[in-house]
């Protein structure tokens, strides 16, 4: 197998570390490969793969998509470091309302499966950062969804006081004041 799989705390939420093969000339690994997910267990069927670009201090999310559009992810950074965040919002789940946090980068090359029922967010720690994530469904506007960053119920520690927002991050609402029907 040419990955590492790792439950996290949040066991649903999977970290991954591709077998890298380096010398000279510099490095290959694969970043996903559909064989080797599904004999982990992770069966998901991804339909499309987005990509940003973003400066030191950008946070994006907390972004989810309601039921039934739904969206799971598997981020990857390209170039840069990131603070990545994924927030369990299902319901019945004994982790509901926890999150976890992982660095990924262009050095490690780990990659982060967030299952659907997850919200999102990640904070840029390099000077620049390249990320591309897949997803298992389109975008549809009429089903997004996100969480203000600084949430007073979910408390995460970001690695910065002050991020650098969107208009549209900006004015997210609290969890408590979110209507959404994730289950476990």
């Amino acid at each position: 197998m040419t990955f590492n799989f790792k439950k996290l705390t949040i066991s649903d939420v999977v970290l991954i570390e591709p077998k890298s093969f380096n010398d000279d000339r510099g490095y290959f690994f694969e970043n996903y490969n559909e064989l080797n997910f599904n004999d982990y267990g992770i069966k998901t069927k991804f339909i499309q793969d987005n990509f940003s670009f973003s400066k030191k201090n950008v946070l994006r999310g907390l972004h989810f998509q309601k039921n039934p559009k739904a969206q799971a992810k598997l981020v990857s950074v390209l170039k840069g470091k990131i603070y990545d965040v994924a927030v369990d919002l299902r319901k019945n789940s004994s982790t509901y309302m926890k999150w976890i946090s992982e660095i990924l980068s262009e050095k490690n090359h780990k990659s982060l499966y967030i299952p659907e029922g997850f919200a999102h967010g990640f904070c840029v720690l390099s000077d620049t950062a390249y990320v591309m994530y897949k997803v298992n469904s389109n975008y549809y506007p009429e089903f997004d969804s996100g969480i203000i960053w600084n949430d007073n119920e979910l408390n995460i520690s970001w690695p910065t006081s002050e991020p650098i927002l969107s208009i549209k991050d900006r004015n997210l609402l609290s969890l408590k004041d979110q209507d959404y029907d994730f289950n476990f």
